[in-house]
């Protein structure tokens, strides 16, 4: 009877009139450049009233917001005490380190793993270790992930050998005369090699030699920038997502056992079939704490290892971003009735471009989160205007009457700004939202025009401040 609930709901929000007599989001809408495509959907779950709907079936690029399917996948089949767990083991002479595609493993992690294994009496490993990453297949990256953003962070790729979220931080220093090169540092720990070719400028050249910081990433993860970057008094701090994520594991690997005193002359390779005895294990936190993470701070990495895991485990072969999505949409039908067929699922973060989703399908999923907070306690992970994640300075809704009162999932791409969740009006009454802003791409202002702010910014701080002042 559960499952047919928020079916139900949406039906009957899908046959009543289109708009609230009390309230209208045209004011809001009229901010908007021209071009723009919006679907929004605003309902209130307490009496099945459909407040607006406009576009709602239309097909749209959820960026972001895709996590809450992701998050809502993984509490319904993986539970609350589900871990990613790395193990080290030994067959003969051999030593295998088993991964599990932990976003969190840190190198402090890898390190008290060999710790433990000398408390165990091993100093010297007389064989080969083995880097054991069975539990994914396939790539690394989904289809859609924009070419020109591989190499940072917030593209990490999506691999059971994860370690240190697949990300390496630097820095670049121009605050030397123009025409001269930028100094690149990457801290020494770090193997990962870097150069930098791009020259200092002033704003005005850049602006006149149509001139931007270009990173290009090669084998081995060596990366190179180029282009230009303006006199900055400061150092730019850089992200790079590592490209060879066995490469890396090995380098960090082979400094920790040197540091930690423990003796190795083998060769540290990959081998998917080799297991062992289990001598040492780390867990990651728990489901719940991954999932704050996650949804608060919109981590791509955990929320495509989630769902390459949830791959893993739904279809019992090793995880991809294909059986993963498919994952996804089996679990959330299964358990909710909730069907995502329409949906088109690439990734489980969000970042591919090849995501669409009905803002109907959304409201679906964000309805059942909401009528089922007490098991799934989801909502408590949504960032909250002004205050945390990817809503604390948001501008839009960081101030007074909509800061602390709307609790969403934000997500943005080139020329989409997105919002799902739930608002807590005036009288305290809460109203669930769906906004899907694609295809913003306001025209480029003047140099001497005065500043203001953009127009996605009073969009949606005149939408909320309405929509909040109206029940």
């Amino acid at each position: 009877m559960m499952k047919k609930t928020v079916g139900l709901l949406l039906s009957s929000l899908l046959l009543m009139p289109p708009a609230f007599a009390g309230f209208s989001p045209k004011a809001a809408i009229e901010t908007l450049p021209p071009g723009h495509d919006l679907a929004l959907m605003i309902s209130n779950p307490a009496t099945g009233e459909l407040i607006y709907s406009q576009r709602a079936e239309q097909l749209q690029a959820p960026a972001s917001t895709q996590k809450v399917l992701t998050a809502l996948a993984a509490k319904l089949y993986l539970g609350d005490n589900f871990r990613f767990t790395t193990q080290i083991e030994q067959q003969g002479d051999d030593l295998i380190l088993n991964f599990s595609g932990d976003p969190t493993l840190s190198r402090q992690d890898l390190t008290a793993m060999l710790r433990q294994l000398k408390k165990q009496g091993i100093r010297q490993i007389r064989g080969h270790i083995y880097l054991n990453g069975s539990q994914f297949t396939g790539y690394e990256q989904a289809p859609g992930w924009p070419w020109d953003s591989l190499g940072v962070c917030y593209s990490a790729p999506s691999s059971s050998i994860t370690l240190e979220h697949n990300c390496v931080q630097a820095a670049l220093y121009s605050d030397q005369q123009p025409g001269q090169l930028t100094r690149l540092h990457v801290p020494a720990h770090q193997p990962i090699s870097a150069t930098s070719i791009a020259k200092v400028v002033t704003k005005d050249e850049q602006k006149s030699e149509f001139c931007a910081l270009e990173l290009v990433t090669q084998p081995g993860n060596h990366y190179q920038l180029s282009g230009c970057l303006p006199q900055r008094e400061n150092p730019l701090p850089l992200n790079f997502a590592v490209v060879d994520t066995e490469a890396y594991v090995r380098s960090v690997l082979q400094q920790e056992l040197e540091r930690n005193g423990i003796q190795f002359k083998g060769e540290i390779l990959r081998n998917d079939r080799k297991q062992g005895k289990m001598l040492v294990s780390h867990h990651s936190d728990k489901l719940p704490v991954l999932l704050k993470v996650m949804l608060e701070d919109s981590d791509n990495l955990i929320a495509d290892n989630l769902a390459k895991t949830l791959g893993q485990r739904y279809y019992d072969q090793p995880g991809s971003f294909r059986n993963g999505t498919a994952a996804i949409k089996a679990i959330i039908q299964a358990h909710t009735g909730i069907d995502l067929s329409l949906a088109v699922l690439a990734d489980g973060s969000g970042l591919s471009r090849d995501n669409r989703i009905m803002a109907t399908d959304m409201m679906k999923v964000i309805t059942y989160i909401y009528q089922h907070h007490k098991q799934l306690g989801l909502l408590a992970d949504f960032p909250i205007a002004g205050e945390t994640g990817t809503l604390k300075y948001r501008q839009s809704v960081r101030q007074a009457p909509v800061k602390q009162h709307l609790a969403a999932k934000s997500g943005s791409l080139y020329g989409t700004f997105n919002l799902a969740g739930v608002m807590t009006a005036k009288s305290g009454q809460s109203l669930l939202v769906v906004q899907f802003v694609t295809n913003y791409l306001p025209p480029e202002k003047p140099a001497d025009a005065p500043p203001t702010d953009p127009d996605i910014t009073r969009f949606e701080r005149i939408l909320y401040t309405d929509l909040y002042n109206a029940y």
